[in-house]
């Protein structure tokens, strides 16, 4: 049982774990699942002038900064290096944060478009274990903001 999957235990939430190949990416986590990206959520670390925060979106979008500033209100907030990852969050394995700020003691900003999946899927802290919950029970009790994080793919083109 990992880290996360006891959390979530603790906390009530109903869940499935789902055992898959090494994955790396989100991409690479639905592939090994056979499921859409969209349909996997990706968790991103987030530098803030407030500290450390969450930004979660569907797998198959990129983060807009832009957005992100807005919605942190910090003109200078930036993802976190893979070093700053593994010295602040041990435990918890490269590509494999799962979307609970409550876990990792900091806040989470949800795309809205996350919340539009009746259940999803996330990383659970390493890159071979996944957890597939409904996203009102993932987020329920959480220090989260719902806002815009990402961009429409063709709107990201232009």
């Amino acid at each position: 049982m990992s880290l996360v999957t006891e959390y979530l235990e603790r906390k009530g939430v109903p869940f499935e774990t789902i055992s898959h190949e090494k994955a790396f990416t989100t991409l690479d986590e639905a592939r090994a699942l056979g499921i859409e990206a969209d349909a996997v959520v990706k968790t991103l670390l987030l530098d803030t002038a407030a500290g450390h925060a969450l930004a979660v979106i569907p797998g198959d979008r990129r983060l807009d900064m832009r957005l992100v500033e807005e919605v942190t209100g910090d003109k200078h907030a930036h993802l976190a290096t893979e070093q700053e990852i593994e010295r602040d969050l041990p435990g918890i394995e490269l590509g494999s944060l799962p979307p609970r700020g409550g876990l990792l003691k900091m806040h989470a900003y949800v795309d809205p478009e996350v919340l539009r999946h009746e259940t999803i899927v996330f990383a659970a802290g390493t890159q071979t274990e996944s957890v597939k919950a409904r996203a009102e029970d993932v987020f329920r009790d959480e220090p989260i903001t719902v806002a815009k994080l990402t961009k429409e793919y063709e709107e990201s083109l232009a």
